[in-house]
C-alpha cells in the first residue's frame, strides 16, 4: 500500500507563528525582568544593577536587556499597544520602541499618537518616525540628547604589526551621515565584474575620497636598485608606513608629486630632489577628458577618483605623454603593479587586460 507523501509544510506560516510566540515569550520576560530590578536581589550577588545580572546570567547584550526593563516597566502606559502585540499586529520590536521611548518622555507620553505608526510601518522606520514624536513634545531636550552624541565622538588610528591602519570610532548622526554621504556613492560596485565586499568597497571608498583623484604627496626613499624593481633590492621607506615593496613604490610614484631620496648602497644620500614624471594639471585635464572613466574594461569609476597611470612606466623610460597615460582607479591601478597584470593599448587605442597566470608561447626546453 503505497502512503501518501506528507504535505509541505509553509515556511511563511510556520516563521510567523513562531515569532508570534517568541514575542509573546519576550513579553512575559519583560515582565519578570521589572519585578526582578524592584526586588533588587541581584545586589546580595554582587551586581550594581539588574541590568548587569540579566546580561550575563541571560546570556544577553546590553541592548536587549534594556529593551526588556523598559517594557517591562512601562506596561501599564502600553495596555493597548501589548493587545495589538498579541493580535500580531505589531511585533515586539515595535513594544521596545514604544516601551523606551515611554520611559524616555515621561508623563506626557501618549500611545495613542504612536500605536498606528507602528502597526503602519516596520521596527526600523517606526524608530525612525518616533525621533520626530520626541522633538514635537521636547525639542530642547531632543537637541541636547544630540549633544551628548557630539560629545561621546571619537577616532582612534592605530598601527598593526603588519603596517595595516587600524581604525575605530564613533560620530555623532550628523557626522555620521556627512562620512556615509561622501563615502556610499564611492562604494557601489564599479560593474558587473566587481567582486569585492561591501566592507571592501567601503575601504576603497575611504581612500578615494581622502586622494579626490589628486595625486598624494609622498616622500620615498629607496635605492635605484629598489625603484627599477632588481632582485635582491631593498624595499622602500615612506612616512606613517611599513618599508614597501618595489612593486608598491612604482605605483605610488606612477601618478605622485613625489619627493625622491636616493641612497647609495651604503645608504648614503646621493641624491633629493623632485621626480620629474608627474603629470602636470594641463596633461591630467587632456587625460581625464579623453578617458573620462577608468580604463579597465567595464570599470565605470569617473575620472576624478582615478590615477593616471603610465603603460611604461618612467622608471624604465616610458615618456609622460597622453600617448603613454590611462585613467585607472586606485583598485585596478593596484592590480597592474601589486598584482602583476598587464595592460595593452591596441592601435585602435582600445585597452587590453592580461591576466597575470597568462603567458604566450611555449616553455624553452634545456639547450
Amino acid at each position: 500500500m503505497v502512503q501518501p507523501e506528507p504535505e509541505a509544510v509553509d515556511l511563511g506560516v510556520l516563521l510567523t507563528c513562531l515569532r508570534g510566540t517568541i514575542d509573546r515569550l519576550e513579553l512575559e520576560f519583560a515582565q519578570y525582568a521589572a519585578e526582578f530590578e524592584k526586588d533588587e536581589g541581584y545586589s546580595y550577588e554582587g551586581y550594581d544593577t539588574a541590568a548587569d545580572w540579566i546580561r550575563f546570567n541571560c546570556h544577553m547584550n546590553s541592548h536587549a536587556v534594556w529593551n526588556s526593563l523598559a517594557v517591562g516597566a512601562q506596561l501599564a502606559r502600553l495596555p493597548q499597544s501589548v493587545e495589538a502585540m498579541r493580535a500580531q499586529e505589531i511585533g515586539y520590536a515595535h513594544l521596545a520602541t514604544l516601551g523606551r521611548t515611554a520611559e524616555a518622555v515621561g508623563k506626557v507620553f501618549d500611545e495613542t499618537q504612536l500605536l498606528p505608526l507602528a502597526k503602519k510601518f516596520s521596527p526600523g522606520k517606526f524608530h525612525h518616525k518616533v525621533q520626530h514624536y520626541r522633538h514635537s513634545l521636547d525639542a530642547k531636550a531632543y537637541n541636547d540628547g544630540q549633544e551628548r552624541l557630539a560629545e561621546e565622538r571619537s577616532l582612534r588610528i592605530g598601527t598593526a604589526q603588519d603596517g595595516c591602519l587600524l581604525i575605530s570610532g564613533v560620530l555623532d548622526p550628523v557626522g555620521g551621515a556627512t562620512v556615509r554621504n561622501a563615502l556610499e556613492p564611492l562604494a557601489r560596485p564599479s560593474g558587473a565584474h566587481d567582486h569585492r565586499s561591501r566592507e571592501q568597497r567601503l575601504a576603497d571608498a575611504l581612500v578615494e575620497f581622502f586622494s579626490a583623484g589628486k595625486p598624494a604627496n609622498l616622500q620615498v626613499t629607496a635605492t635605484i636598485e629598489t625603484l627599477k624593481g632588481l632582485a635582491g633590492s631593498a624595499a622602500g621607506e615612506m612616512e606613517f608606513s611599513l618599508p614597501l615593496s618595489s612593486a608598491s613604490v612604482q605605483r605610488v610614484a606612477c601618478d605622485c608629486s613625489v619627493t625622491r631620496v636616493l641612497l647609495n648602497q651604503d645608504s648614503l644620500t646621493i641624491d633629493v630632489g623632485r621626480a620629474t614624471p608627474k603629470i602636470h594639471s594641463s596633461l591630467r585635464k587632456a587625460l581625464n577628458l579623453r578617458d573620462r572613466y577608468c580604463q579597465w574594461p567595464r570599470c565605470e569609476r569617473s575620472a576624478h577618483y582615478c590615477d593616471g597611470h603610465h603603460l611604461q612606466h618612467w622608471i624604465r623610460g616610458g615618456p609622460t605623454d597622453l600617448d603613454n597615460l590611462v585613467l585607472l582607479c586606485k583598485r585596478h591601478h593596484r592590480m597592474v603593479h601589486e598584482g602583476g597584470w598587464q595592460l595593452i593599448r591596441t592601435d585602435e587605442r582600445e585597452v587590453i587586460v592580461i591576466a597575470p597566470t597568462i603567458t604566450f608561447g611555449l616553455p624553452r626546453g634545456p639547450d
